[in-house]
């Protein structure tokens, strides 16, 4: 009964060590497919957290050089940690305690029905023959069709 126990926990030992092995060296073609296909332009941020945008990827030397505002920086393509995504912001001012956007003043006006007005002038004659401005305006509400009624 011992060596049952014994051979099922080595034999789970030796799954988890070749699944282990196999999720590293995928990653590691990863990582290598991302060193060969880096290129100028793009923004990465190194182990070291420096962030900026590749410059000049040099392939003989291995060497990259990265453009960290204004500072020029040569790194060896190795210390590139991940390409760089900026996180989105967003201010304190723009949500409630709760984490959910506010309404501003703006979008609350586009809550409530339109009021569309037209002004319309021509010149037409009257019945003498004489020429006469006319205007006509006209007011129409406009009601969304998300609206309830």
């Amino acid at each position: 009964m011992d060596y049952i126990f014994l051979i099922v926990l080595l034999v789970a030992m030796i799954l988890m060590m070749v699944f282990q092995t196999r999720k590293a060296k995928k990653q590691q073609a990863e990582r290598q497919s991302f060193w060969k296909n880096l290129d100028a332009g793009t923004e990465v941020i190194t182990i070291g957290g420096v962030i900026g945008k590749v410059v000049e990827v040099d392939e003989e030397y291995d060497e990259i050089v990265i453009d960290s505002e204004g500072s020029i920086l040569r790194f060896s393509s190795k210390a590139i940690s991940r390409e760089y995504i900026r996180p989105a912001y967003v201010s304190d001012d723009d949500v409630d305690e709760n984490g959910n956007p506010l309404v501003k003043d703006d979008e609350n006006d586009a809550d409530g029905p339109k009021e569309i007005t037209t002004e319309v002038s021509e010149r037409a004659t009257d019945g003498d023959g004489d020429e006469v401005d006319v205007e006509e305006t006209t007011t129409k509400n406009t009601k969304s069709p998300y609206d309830e009624d």
